[in-house]
């Protein structure tokens, strides 16, 4: 019963300050909307230029793939909830064309504080990519670690396998984290900033 009031209380709170009883006209939520894209797009070559600095021989592994994500997220711990949010970017590196995202993840365990990272993935071809922008993407105990990307080198050793297909860097200000932890985070498309 508890945690249905949890959840109840957190679509609540999602809801209230998702902008639907933001009373902003059309025309202020669209220029929001773009204010909002450009954020992404620098964040994104923000995160892309940390990865180089940390990662060099990561440039050509992103200009052979298929595609890319790029997130920010933060995470925060209280006592005993733990919750991360975070926006990002898809690129398709065919076409060009960007595909705004958001990610999420919640738990339970002991724990205080709030923590930043970066998130780079790596899609190996059309089919990996298309299912993580189409259908979204939820990260478990069950990511596929033995599916091959063919591939070798230093850069390529930091990216965990999350997915077939899929690998992924986690970066924080620091540098390369050492294991890409992402159980239980859900990855979608944002409708609202994909609208034309």
């Amino acid at each position: 019963m508890k945690e249905l009031r949890l959840i109840v209380s957190l679509l609540f709170i999602v809801v209230a300050f998702s902008g639907f009883w933001s009373g902003k006209s059309p025309k202020e939520i669209k220029e929001d909307n773009r204010k909002e894209r450009v954020e992404r797009l620098k964040t994104n070559n923000e995160t892309l230029q940390l990865l180089y600095k940390y990662a060099p021989e990561a440039k050509n592994m992103i200009l052979n793939s298929y595609g890319y994500a790029t997130f920010s997220n933060t995470g925060v711990s209280l006592v005993l909830f733990s919750a991360e949010g975070g926006k990002g970017v898809a690129h398709d590196n065919k076409t060009g064309v960007y595909t705004y995202m958001n990610m999420a993840s919640g738990g339970v365990g002991l724990g205080l504080g709030v923590k930043e990272f970066r998130a780079v993935f790596l899609f190996k071809d059309k089919k990996a990519y298309d299912s993580f922008v189409n259908n979204g993407w939820e990260a478990n105990a069950q990511a596929d670690a033995a599916a091959k990307y063919d591939e070798s080198g230093g850069a390529f050793g930091a990216a965990e396998t999350v997915a077939s297909g899929v690998r992924l860097y986690k970066l924080t200000q620091n540098g390369l984290a050492l294991q890409a932890t992402i159980q239980g985070t859900k990855y979608w498309k944002d409708k609202e900033l994909n609208k034309n």
